[in-house]
């Protein structure tokens, strides 16, 4: 053999390489796709799921909704799992407006995503009178609207008979009473207020520094900051080290009546006004 000619390589050496560069390749793919959906739910987007009606009548059992990552800084609760590798205290932090709806670790363990409205900013004090908010001793407004009317289904039940109603085509619904409130600064969303409770007095409560006065649309069922902090109850002030995004958009919405074995129903079930409504 000469000088110039390579040795020979077996036609079985060559088999075998092929298909370990092909298994190389794939689990680099597979690290790099895992990397990248890390990075993107602890740093971007994430999904969140309702998961009660507190929220009422903005959020529904079976809404999932976008949340914006970066809105409100970043903390070792903006990773997954709550992995320790960021810091407990925000970083590139911002406060958030009043009548944002938020995501958060819910005090006092701070270890359940909860979704509440931001009622109170530090400094604020916030009070209900009535029924009627008020904040920095002034009412916020109250507009009656029509009443907010949900189809019962797999996902909703009526509280009570007294809310209960059929439509003209036998359709069953809850019919709750409805309101506008606007914060100081034009915020307006809706509300509910289903008539006297024990929670809509209560006593003037100033928001400290770093915490936010957290509330549910869905007034009457809504354990949130006029609660003290209990391990899934109240959530007393919310440290904003806990905001963890901002609901941003609604990506798919479901009454709860889909099968995984019948496909048909995954159309039917959806709620298909509700998808790509923003906040």
């Amino acid at each position: 053999m000469s000088e110039t000619e390579a040795p020979a390589v077996s036609s079985a050496a060559k088999t075998t390489a092929k298909p370990a560069k092909k298994e190389e390749s794939f689990i680099a793919f597979l690290l790099k796709l895992v990397i990248f959906v890390a990075v993107l739910r602890s740093f971007i987007f994430a999904p969140f799921s309702i998961p009660s009606e507190s929220m009422l009548p903005r959020l529904l059992v079976g809404d999932h909704l976008i949340a914006a990552k970066w809105s409100y800084g970043f903390s070792y609760r903006s990773l997954p799992f709550s992995l320790p590798l960021l810091p407990s205290e925000r970083i590139l932090a911002s406060t958030p407006s009043r009548g944002d709806v938020v995501i958060f670790r819910a005090p006092p363990l701070g270890d359940v995503d909860y979704i509440k409205r931001v009622i109170g900013l530090p400094g604020d004090t916030v009070q209900m009178v009535g029924g009627v908010l008020h904040l920095n001793g002034q009412a916020v407004p109250k507009l009656r609207l029509a009443d907010f009317e949900v189809p019962v289904s797999d996902n909703t039940r009526c509280y009570s008979s007294a809310f209960a109603a059929k439509l003209a085509d036998g359709t069953d619904v809850c019919r709750y009473p409805r309101y506008q409130e606007t914060l100081p600064g034009g915020k307006s969303y809706e509300v509910l207020d289903l008539g006297p409770r024990p929670q809509d007095d209560t006593a003037p409560a100033m928001v400290p520094e770093g915490h936010v006065f957290l509330m549910g649309d869905n007034r009457d069922n809504s354990e949130d900051s006029r609660f003290p902090a209990e391990p899934g109850r109240g959530i007393g002030m919310v440290p904003m080290d806990n905001l963890v995004g901002r609901a941003t958009v609604m990506m798919w919405s479901t009454d709860g009546g889909a099968a995984w074995l019948k496909p048909w129903t995954w159309f039917t079930a959806a709620r298909w006004s509700r998808i790509g409504g923003t906040f």
